[in-house]
């Protein structure tokens, strides 16, 4: 078989248009690891490609689930492997494309076995994090789970609600789970990871202008009919960036000024955080820095052809 490529990287940073282009080169197809981009009713808030975009490349979990759905990174994982299965019997090259570590440090080191949390539980944890914020979850989850509340900055204030969650739920903390972890779907040699790391300061121009963008395509009428059904806000649908202002903004309690505005900022926020993701879980996948479409493909073939022996006529 073909080592996977795997491409991960902040938002905004150009790793749909790369992914394209290299399963393009190398006829394969490209299996979506990005958990905004797996609802049907954000194709342009999550920016999910366009047809026109994948100009022919097959895709993959793209568009799939609905809003109103609590996706789990365990049925991605699930999905995925029956994806990567069928690419493997057909010799194909898999080009696994996302913003989200989460999803493709399980594919690649095994997920953590957590039984579900009850919806009783979410809402007491939700209010607790809307009272007391960070700090209070922090001094609820520390005689518990020590390590974990430790490690967690404030603003993880979303991975201490999970964590207390859990604790909650289970009585164990955690960081006991994350260390039982299912044998990964890729094992050692049978992927090769890749990191963008394009210059922060043209990337934050680039979240604003793109989310610009975005209200001139359609993401107002997407946010509109996602208000109307009365969804849960804490769907993940309802938090996907911006989502939650552009909400607001549908609703009449914020102008279209600050909506974009605050959007943009909690956008280069969790920008900031993947860069941040990508040096803890993924230290040793090589970092592209420049953003240049033709030097990424360099530095990606110059490994893969080293990697991938049996086939390195593909990338002459």
């Amino acid at each position: 078989m073909h080592p996977a490529i795997l491409i991960h990287g902040p938002t905004a940073s150009g790793k749909t248009a790369l992914a394209i282009e290299v399963a393009r080169k190398l006829g394969g197809e490209v299996i979506n690891a990005d958990s905004m981009q797996v609802y049907r009713d954000l194709q342009v808030i999550s920016a999910r490609p366009t047809e026109e975009e994948m100009d022919g490349v097959p895709h993959h979990l793209f568009g799939y689930v609905d809003a109103a759905a609590r996706y789990s990174t365990g049925e991605w994982l699930e999905a995925a492997r029956g994806v990567l299965k069928k690419l493997q019997r057909q010799n194909k090259h898999a080009v696994i494309v996302g913003g989200t570590g989460l999803y493709l440090l399980a594919l690649t080191q095994g997920l953590s076995d957590i039984p579900p949390v009850p919806d009783d539980i979410r809402a007491e944890v939700k209010q607790i994090s809307d009272t007391e914020g960070a700090d209070g979850l922090r001094a609820r989850l520390a005689p518990h789970d020590p390590d974990l509340a430790e490690r967690l900055g404030t603003g993880d204030k979303q991975r201490l609600a999970r964590a207390y969650e859990v604790w909650l739920a289970t009585g164990r903390p955690l960081s006991d789970f994350q260390t039982e972890r299912q044998p990964p779907v890729l094992k050692d040699g049978e992927w090769v990871g890749y990191a963008l790391t394009p210059p922060r300061p043209a990337l934050y121009k680039k979240i604003d202008r793109r989310f610009e963008g975005m209200l001139m395509q359609g993401a107002m009428a997407e946010a509109e009919a996602l208000v109307a059904r009365n969804l849960d806000p804490e769907l993940p649908a309802m938090k996907a960036h911006g989502m939650p202002w552009i909400a607001a903004f549908v609703r009449g309690e914020i102008s279209a000024e600050e909506a974009a505005e605050n959007a943009k900022r909690d956008t280069r926020r969790y920008a900031k955080r993947q860069f941040t993701w990508i040096g803890r879980q993924f230290p040793f996948w090589p970092r592209i820095p420049s953003p240049e479409i033709g030097d990424r493909m360099r530095v990606i073939f110059a490994l893969y052809r080293e990697i991938d022996t049996a086939h390195t006529e593909d990338y002459a």
